[in-house]
C-alpha cells in the first residue's frame, strides 16, 4: 500500500463552498451527501480525497466485515449479533471509491455463489456500501453510474442502512457513510429524481483571478516535487480541521433547533417552491451541522442561510432548461420575508391559506421572473443566464408573439407565394434564424410507442427491448451462470436432476455440477441515439412550422432525462447539410445550438441524410451498444441532387435505402401542405422502409409524444 501523503484539505485555493459542504456532511451524514458540479481541472476529486484523511480514527470490532462500533454494535449485523465487550480495533475512515462500471452485486453485495454450492450454505458476500460504513463512498462521474445504482445508493445513503434482497438472502446492515459525487455536466445531466435526492449540491468553477490561478499551479508543483514536505507544511492546519471536525460531530446531538427556526426553514422552502418535503429536512439536518460546526448551542438566522444557499439550487430546477443555482438577492428577499412572517406570528398567528405559502395579495417575491431579476453576487450576467424553457429568444420569436410585420401585413415567412399555399424555394443564403418553439409539457396520454423493432445490446434506458443485466427473466439461456444474480434456479435444476442416481445421491438435497449452472435471460428496456434531420430550407421556412418543428426537438431532448436517449440534429438547407448539435444528453447544449439554426435556401434532402449516416457511423464506434433511430421532418421536396446531374428526389430515396441498409430505424414526419401535395416525403420514406407520419402530427407535444411515448 503506497504511502504518498494525499494533498492537503487544508491547502485547496478556493472552493469554499464545496469544502464547506464536506465539512457539513461530514458533522452530520444525515445532510444526505454532496453533488460537486462543475468543470474538468477543478479539483473536485482533489478535495474530496484530501478529506477523508481528516475524519477521525474508529473502532471497530475485531473480525467484523461490516465495521461496527464495539460501544454500540449492529444487533442485525450478519457477522453478528456481537456480546457486549467485543475486542476492537482501531483503524481510519474509509474512502471507498465506486466506479462507473460497478455492479448491483459489487455495490450492495450477493449470495456467495460458490459456498452456497459447495457448502450448502447461504453466505452473504458484503459490497462497497459495506466497506464504506461510517467512511467516505465516492462516486466520480455519478451522472454516468446506471440510475438504478443510483437509486440503490441514495437509498442507503437516506436511511442509513443497506437492505439486501436478493438470491434468496435477506439482510440488512447498517451503512452510514459520507456520499460524494462529482460530475461535469458537459457529459450529461441526472435525472431530475435522482438530483433531489442529494442533499447539497455545489457549482465549482475554475478561478477567472490570474493570482489565485498561480497560486493553485505554485502548490500543485510544490506538491510534485516534495509530496512529504509539502503535506508537512500544512499539517498544523490540517490537525486544527480534523479537531474540529471531531468535536462538531460530538456537539452536533446537542444543539438546538427550536420552532422559530423550523418555521423559517419551511417558509423559505415554501416560497422557492419545491417539491415535496426533503429540502426542509435537508436544510434542517445541515443548519444542526452548521450550527455544531460554529460551536453554537442553537440554530441562528446565519446556519439556515447557509444551510439554504448549499440545499436549494439543484431543486429550484423546474425543467431540464433550466440553469442550476440560486440566487443571493433571491434568498435575501425569502429569509427578509420570513423573518416579517415570524415577527408577525409572535403577536397572532395567522392560519395559512389553503395549500400553503404566502398570500399572492402581500405581493411577494416572483421567484421564477427569470429575465427581470438581477444577478447575485455569485452568478455570472450574460444573455444567456435563467434563460427557462418559457422565453423566446430575441432572434426567433413564436408566430403568437410576432403574427405580423412591422407595416401589420403578413410576414414574409408566412406569406404564400404560389397557387397551393406553399412557398416557392427561396435563393440560397444566410437565411433567417429559426423560430424557437416552446417545449410542450409531454402529453402523458397513451400514444402508440414508437420504438427500434427487434432486441437491442442494452445501453441502460427506457425505449427499446433489450438484453439487460437488470430486467425481467424471459428464459434460461445456454451459458453457464457466472455469479448468483444470474441463476436461472429452475433450469439448473432441469439440468441437475437426470444425473443425481449417477452420482450417487442417497439423501435429501440435490449434487450439483458447475456445468449443471444455467444463467437466466434477463429482458429490459435501452436508451437510444434519437437523430433529428430537419428540411430547414425555404419551403420549411414557415414559422409555425419551424416552430413547431424546434419544439419537438426540445421536447424530446427533456424527455432524454427520463429515456436516457442521446439526441442529435442534422440540418439541411441552401447546397449542404449541417451537423448542428452532435449526439449529447445535455441539454443546455442542445437549447444554444437550436437558438443558432438558420432556415431559407434550396432543399438538398440527399445531403441530410448522407450526413446522418456519416454520424451514425461514427456513433457506432463510440457507443455501439445504442441503436440509432432517425427522425426526419421534410416536405420531400428535393431540389439538390447529391450530384450533378442526378435527380435530387431519386438521390434522397437512394440515402434513406442506405441508412435502411444499416438496418437504421426511420421515422418520417411529412410536413407537406396546401392544396397541391406531391407526396415526396411519402416516396423517401418507402425507400426507407416504413410510412410517412402526416402534417397533423408536426406539434412539439404530438410528434414528441408519438416518439417517446
Amino acid at each position: 500500500m503506497s504511502t504518498t501523503p494525499r494533498f492537503p484539505f487544508s491547502a485547496v485555493v478556493g472552493h469554499d463552498d464545496l469544502r464547506l459542504a464536506l465539512v457539513l456532511n461530514a458533522v452530520h451524514p444525515g445532510v444526505g451527501g454532496v453533488l460537486v458540479r462543475g468543470e474538468k481541472g477543478t479539483a473536485k476529486s482533489t478535495a474530496v480525497r484530501a478529506l477523508a484523511a481528516l475524519l477521525p480514527g474508529l473502532d471497530v470490532v475485531r473480525g467484523c466485515r461490516f465495521g461496527c462500533d464495539p460501544a454500540d454494535p449492529d444487533p442485525s449485523c450478519p457477522d453478528g449479533p456481537h456480546p457486549a465487550g467485543a475486542p476492537g480495533e482501531g483503524r481510519a475512515a474509509r474512502l471507498v471509491e465506486l466506479p462507473v462500471g460497478a455492479t448491483e452485486d459489487r455495490l450492495v453485495g450477493s449470495l456467495d455463489l460458490e459456498r452456497a454450492l459447495s457448502e450448502g450454505v447461504r453466505a452473504y458476500q458484503p459490497g462497497l456500501l459495506a466497506d464504506a460504513h461510517r467512511g467516505v463512498l465516492y462516486v466520480d462521474e455519478v451522472n454516468l453510474l446506471h440510475d438504478h445504482l443510483v437509486d440503490l445508493l441514495l437509498d442507503a445513503a437516506a436511511m442509513g442502512r443497506a437492505n439486501v434482497e436478493r438470491d434468496g438472502v435477506s439482510v440488512s446492515h447498517a451503512a452510514r457513510f459520507l456520499l460524494v459525487g462529482t460530475m461535469n455536466p458537459e457529459e450529461g445531466e441526472l435525472r431530475p429524481q435522482l438530483l433531489d435526492r442529494f442533499g447539497l449540491t455545489v457549482e465549482v468553477r475554475a478561478a477567472r483571478d490570474v493570482e489565485t490561478r498561480v497560486e493553485v499551479v505554485r502548490r500543485r508543483m510544490a506538491f510534485e516535487n516534495d509530496p512529504a514536505g509539502f503535506a508537512a507544511r500544512f499539517a498544523g492546519d490540517e490537525a486544527g480541521t480534523a479537531a474540529r471536525i471531531a468535536e462538531a460531530q460530538q456537539r452536533v446531538g446537542s444543539v438546538t433547533l427550536d420552532d422559530r427556526e423550523l418555521r423559517r426553514i419551511a417558509s423559505v422552502c415554501a416560497r422557492f417552491d419545491v417539491d415535496g418535503m426533503r429540502a426542509d429536512l435537508v436544510i434542517a439536518r445541515a443548519a444542526v451541522a452548521h450550527a455544531a460546526w460554529r460551536g453554537a448551542p442553537a440554530v441562528e438566522e446565519e446556519d439556515v442561510r447557509v444551510a439554504a444557499r448549499l440545499a436549494l439550487p439543484h431543486r429550484r430546477r423546474r425543467d431540464p432548461f433550466d440553469e442550476p443555482g440560486i440566487d443571493e438577492k433571491d434568498l435575501d428577499d425569502a429569509l427578509r420575508d420570513a423573518a416579517e412572517d415570524l415577527d408577525d406570528g409572535d403577536d397572532e398567528p395567522d392560519p395559512e391559506p389553503p395549500g400553503g405559502g404566502a398570500d399572492p395579495s402581500e405581493g411577494g417575491t416572483d421567484l421564477e421572473a427569470g429575465p427581470d431579476q438581477e444577478a447575485g453576487p455569485d452568478q455570472e450576467a450574460g444573455p444567456d443566464r435563467d434563460a427557462g424553457p418559457e422565453r423566446e429568444p430575441s432572434n426567433g420569436a413564436s408566430e403568437a408573439a410576432r403574427p405580423t410585420a412591422s407595416d401589420g401585413s403578413a410576414s414574409p415567412a408566412d406569406a404564400p407565394s404560389g397557387p397551393s399555399g406553399e412557398e416557392r424555394p427561396s435563393a440560397d443564403g444566410p437565411g433567417t434564424a429559426m423560430p424557437i418553439g416552446t417545449p410542450a409539457r409531454l402529453s402523458r396520454v397513451a400514444v402508440r410507442r414508437f420504438e427500434i423493432p427487434g432486441v437491442g445490446a442494452g445501453a441502460p434506458g427506457r425505449r427499446s427491448r433489450a438484453r439487460t443485466d437488470a430486467g425481467r427473466i424471459v428464459r434460461p439461456s445456454g451459458e453457464t451462470a457466472r455469479k448468483a444474480a444470474d441463476l436461472h434456479l429452475a433450469a439448473t435444476i432441469a439440468a441437475a436432476a437426470p444425473s443425481q442416481r449417477a452420482r450417487g445421491r442417497t439423501g435429501p438435497g440435490l449434487l450439483l455440477q458447475r456445468a449443471d449452472l444455467r444463467a437466466a435471460l434477463r429482458e429490459g428496456r435501452e436508451g437510444n441515439l434519437v437523430l433529428f434531420v430537419v428540411d430547414a430550407s425555404g419551403s420549411m421556412a414557415a414559422r409555425k412550422r419551424m416552430s413547431a418543428v424546434s419544439g419537438a426537438v426540445l421536447a424530446l431532448l427533456r424527455d432524454a432525462y427520463q429515456r436516457r436517449d442521446k439526441v442529435g440534429l442534422v440540418t439541411f438547407r441552401a447546397s449542404g447539410a449541417e451537423l448542428v448539435l452532435p449526439p449529447t444528453t445535455s441539454v443546455p447544449t442542445a437549447q444554444v445550438r437550436m437558438a443558432g439554426v438558420r432556415t431559407g435556401g434550396r432543399t438538398p434532402l440527399a445531403d441530410g441524410l448522407l450526413l446522418a449516416r456519416r454520424t451514425l457511423a461514427v456513433e457506432r464506434i463510440r457507443d455501439p451498444r445504442r441503436r440509432p433511430l432517425v427522425v426526419l421532418l421534410t416536405d420531400g421536396r428535393a431540389t439538390v441532387a447529391a450530384r450533378p446531374g442526378n435527380d435530387p428526389v431519386e438521390d434522397a430515396c437512394r440515402a434513406a435505402g442506405l441508412l435502411a441498409a444499416d438496418r437504421t430505424h426511420m421515422i418520417v414526419v411529412d410536413c407537406e401542405s396546401g392544396f397541391v401535395r406531391l407526396g415526396l416525403a411519402g416516396k423517401v420514406a418507402r425507400a426507407a422502409g416504413t410510412l410517412p407520419l402526416t402534417i397533423d402530427d408536426l406539434t412539439a407535444e404530438s410528434l414528441t409524444a408519438a416518439v417517446s411515448a
